[in-house]
């Protein structure tokens, strides 16, 4: 690796654009300015939620072989991690690529204030639709979010249903 010439303090280091991953590179994100450091800034947030894995299409006898004790009829929970990711440009002036308190606000009004403490299968509408497996709640929760968002901002989203499970999700 060699360092490249930028915006970076001395002793800062740089991958080349032409052997570094996307996030360095020139066109990577809309509304970069050319020779700007991108950045990710991410900020965890928490909530409990209960669910039940069910395809109501199929019998019992399939739900509970294909979804185990997730399939149970009294519902189980999760004390679910959401790591919540914002890749762009810093901005000159603030230095900021996003405040962090903006990301924690719309992570608290848009997301945990349905989220937290709810059954997903009978409190969150869009649920009673979709399976809540945690692939299903990680994109749920990135289209509400990625709405909130400036379009130039990428967002990425890791949630944890338990501490050795996770499932990531960066957008369609």
């Amino acid at each position: 690796m060699r360092p490249v010439p930028s915006l970076f303090k001395a002793g800062v280091r740089r991958l080349d654009p032409g052997t570094s991953p996307a996030i360095f590179q020139p066109n990577a994100f809309p509304g970069r300015k050319p020779g700007m450091p991108t950045v990710s800034v991410t900020r965890r947030v928490h909530f409990n939620a209960a669910h039940r894995l069910h395809n109501p299409a199929y019998p019992e006898d399939w739900n509970a072989r294909v979804y185990g004790v997730c399939a149970n009829p009294n519902y189980h929970g999760h004390n679910y991690e959401l790591d919540l990711t914002v890749t762009g440009a810093v901005d000159p002036e603030t230095g900021y690529v996003l405040d962090i308190n903006v990301l924690k606000r719309l992570a608290e009004e848009k997301l945990l204030a349905h989220l937290d403490h709810r059954n997903l299968n009978l409190d969150v509408p869009h649920f009673r639709e979709v399976i809540p497996t945690a692939e299903n709640i990680a994109i749920y929760c990135w289209e509400i979010l990625r709405a909130a968002l400036p379009p130039a901002l990428a967002l990425r989203l890791r949630l944890w249903e338990t501490p050795r499970n996770y499932v990531d999700f960066e957008g369609h």
